[in-house]
């Protein structure tokens, strides 16, 4: 099992002058820790306009200014948004392997396309074919990763001439990739592209087998054509996090803000209708939180197993994840395994959760949690990888060849320059 944190840059109203760059401060002194202390990955979203819920607008430059604090730890973009109307493919190319080679080949290249009115419509990505601008925009940026040159591309939405896109990573033949995944069916059309599942759904560990024995049923199947010219076998998954000893502190420190979390993604993907500058989602948590499956008084239930839905009589859930004592989270991460789940993303930095109780959780977690499994992930990786090679070599033989360029293809300067 590996482990990554992850980071949204939550930041609930009232806000003050410092808040944002106090905010950004604290998630860079959060993720030199996580490296020191052997956590995997570091996920960062790319969002725009989603006040309180995702103040991440710029995700290269925060991984950029990690990627000089840190010398492990993965980088991971959990995604960019490729739909050109947000993000051109030469720019998103460029981007990725600059970071890339500052950071010494430790990029994770995460994908997506959005769901968010706010989003789609700020931007004008239409919402019927914004999957499919997604998929021709991954094919457009992986090739021009490999490309010497970028042979062109003529598509319904992108129009790119021959270019020879500079940098190129310095991971051959790109980064991994990897889609953003919030249904079964997305983490389906994960493995048919060959590429890793960031399931930000809260699934439990027993559903999640199911969504995993697919994942790679499928990835093994003559159904996986992939989307760029390597595999990346991977399923992960996101739960709220804090660990102490004290099961009781644990969920104080880390349970509204995990609740918090849920709620402000679902008023901006599911029911809530905002007003810019105006709404304040935190208040508006914090009177209807109960309503909408993020009842504190369900999910501070103490001296049971944990999960990602604590249920009580008559089946009515309350978001709860890893937040609890080192044992109960020991076990939860136990049961994901077992699953088949190949990394759990932990969000602390969330709500008004405080940052020094987000560093005490990691160090109490590194020094009793972690060394059970991460003794073993090298060779669970190892073994995975040589379980799926022959799968993967033959996925790869589907995939379609490049186009090359046109022969004598010459661009000129502009006239009466």
């Amino acid at each position: 099992m590996r482990f990554g944190i992850f980071y949204e840059h939550q930041l609930p109203r009232p806000w003050e002058p410092e808040s944002e760059h106090r905010l950004l401060k604290d998630a860079l002194e959060q993720v030199e820790l996580a490296d020191r202390l052997g956590i995997d990955y570091v996920w960062e979203v790319e969002h725009h306009f989603l006040e309180e819920y995702s103040h991440s607008s710029a995700p290269e430059v925060f991984l950029a200014a990690a990627s000089q604090r840190t010398s492990r730890i993965r980088l991971g973009h959990g995604i960019v948004q490729l739909p050109p109307g947000f993000n051109h493919p030469a720019r998103v190319a460029e981007r990725i392997a600059t970071l890339d080679l500052v950071s010494d080949g430790r990029v994770e290249f995460g994908t997506g396309e959005s769901s968010s009115q706010m989003e789609l419509g700020g931007f004008g990505v239409d919402r019927e074919t914004k999957r499919d601008q997604w998929a021709e925009a991954l094919d457009v940026v992986t090739r021009m990763m490999v490309e010497e040159p970028f042979a062109g591309h003529e598509g319904e939405f992108i129009s790119v001439p021959p270019r020879n896109v500079v940098p190129k990573p310095l991971q051959r033949p790109h980064p991994p990739l990897w889609v953003a995944c919030s249904r079964r069916e997305t983490i389906h059309l994960a493995a048919t592209k060959g590429i890793g599942a960031l399931s930000f759904a809260f699934v439990e560990p027993e559903e999640a087998r199911e969504w995993v024995d697919d994942y790679y049923a499928t990835l093994s199947s003559d159904a996986c054509v992939p989307a760029g010219f390597a595999v990346n076998p991977a399923v992960a998954c996101v739960v709220p996090f804090m660990c102490h000893r004290d099961e009781e502190v644990a969920i104080e420190r880390g349970l509204d803000g995990g609740h918090f979390f849920g709620y402000s993604l679902a008023h901006y993907y599911v029911f809530g209708t905002h007003q810019p500058g105006r709404t304040v989602v935190w208040d508006e948590f914090n009177e209807n939180r109960s309503a909408f499956g993020f009842d504190r008084r369900v999910a501070a239930r103490t001296g049971g197993p944990l999960g990602a839905q604590l249920l009580e009589e008559g089946g009515f859930g309350a978001l709860r994840g890893a937040i609890g004592t080192p044992e109960q989270i020991r076990d939860l991460i136990r049961r994901y395994a077992a699953a088949g789940v190949d990394q759990l993303i932990f969000v602390s930095q969330a709500g008004r959760n405080r940052h020094e109780h987000i560093c005490e959780s990691l160090e109490l977690f590194a020094a009793e949690v972690l060394p059970e499994f991460a003794e073993t992930a090298d060779q669970v990786d190892r073994d995975r990888i040589e379980r799926l090679g022959p799968a993967i070599d033959a996925a790869l033989a589907r995939r379609p060849a490049p186009p090359t360029a046109p022969e004598g293809y010459r661009v000129g300067v502009a006239p009466g320059l």
